[in-house]
């Protein structure tokens, strides 16, 4: 037998999300080794999303199986209001089974995806949904301007070259310090950075008085929800390895994949930054010795495989 009467019944007005969703992938297992600062990066690069996010919108924080000292950082950003809504899996399911539940989940329009070693400067969000809002048929905006693999941009190219609105221009666009920063942060030798800028070029677009990069990545983009509907579901085997499926199929279905021209966005993989040092201030010092040795190809092969083994020992299905 039911008392009374349920007191939602009474409430005549329910939250309306935002036209605009920001979602973040959070992982950290552990905090030592690859992760012993994994938290020091989240907290960087959601208080960049605090900061700098210029337009209306809700924090969605999916967190993959991260150890309790993520966990509890999240929950408590959560209590405090400062993000809207959070899921905690106390698996990893991976960036493809997180991403089949994230998806769908989100409730704007525009979803604003991000790993979450991401770091955001002022006015990110403005000048990718600007590019997302102008430009027709667009897959994926990304906040950072790099060189991505040919393959994925033939879409791009194709409406392009085709079209004569649009306005094509190849070269070298990218200023130096920007195109070494975004490959330094990725773990490659500034040698090779060096050759492959200078044996590749930028193509850039203008629509509509609105210029773009070609080509867009995974780790961070803004996209209609509705577009990324018939991409689902990811089968990945594997936590990490096969996420430029997206990429991919966002080409295959004749979408757009562009970025600002601007860097906007930055990658600071396991390394928060200095406090003295902020997004887009000029090139990086030369890494110390003891980061070149452990960069030194045949070192890191051997140092990450053993380190492959016990993560797979540990943390392994």
């Amino acid at each position: 037998m039911r008392l009374g009467q349920n007191p939602a019944k009474f409430v005549h007005e329910v939250a309306r999300p935002e036209r605009i969703t920001v979602a973040v992938l959070t992982y950290a297992p552990f905090l030592g080794g690859y992760f012993a600062r994994s938290l020091e990066v989240i907290q960087a690069s959601l208080e960049s999303l605090w900061r700098n996010t210029d337009l209306p919108h809700d924090l969605l924080v999916f967190d993959n199986g991260s150890c309790a000292e993520v966990r509890t950082f999240l929950r408590g950003a959560f209590d405090a209001g400062r993000i809207q809504m959070l899921f905690l899996s106390a698996a990893n399911l991976g960036k493809g089974g997180a991403w089949n539940i994230l998806f769908p989940a989100v409730p704007g329009e525009v979803l604003a995806y991000t790993d979450s070693d991401a770091l955001f400067s002022p006015g990110w969000l403005s000048a990718s949904v600007r590019l997302l809002d102008t430009y027709p048929k667009v897959g994926m905006v990304t906040s950072r301007p790099f060189r991505t693999p040919d393959e994925f941009t033939t879409a791009t190219l194709g409406w392009a070259e085709q079209n004569p609105d649009v306005q094509v221009e190849r070269g070298q666009f990218i200023p130096w310090e920007v195109f070494r920063d975004f490959d330094l942060s990725l773990g490659q030798d500034e040698a090779l950075i060096r050759q492959r800028y200078q044996s590749t070029h930028d193509t850039r677009l203008t629509y509509r008085g609105l210029t773009a990069q070609v080509g867009a990545s995974h780790w961070q983009f803004v996209a209609f929800k509705s577009m990324l509907q018939p991409f689902l579901p990811f089968e990945m085997d594997r936590p990490l390895g096969q996420v430029r499926q997206l990429d991919q199929r966002v080409n295959e279905a004749g979408l757009l994949r562009l970025m600002t021209c601007e860097p906007l966005a930055m990658n600071m993989s396991n390394t928060p930054p200095a406090d003295s040092v902020s997004l887009g201030q000029g090139p990086p010092k030369r890494p110390a010795l003891r980061r070149r040795l452990l960069h030194f190809a045949p070192v890191r092969r051997v140092l990450l495989g053993i380190h492959d083994r016990i993560f797979r020992w540990y943390y392994g299905r």
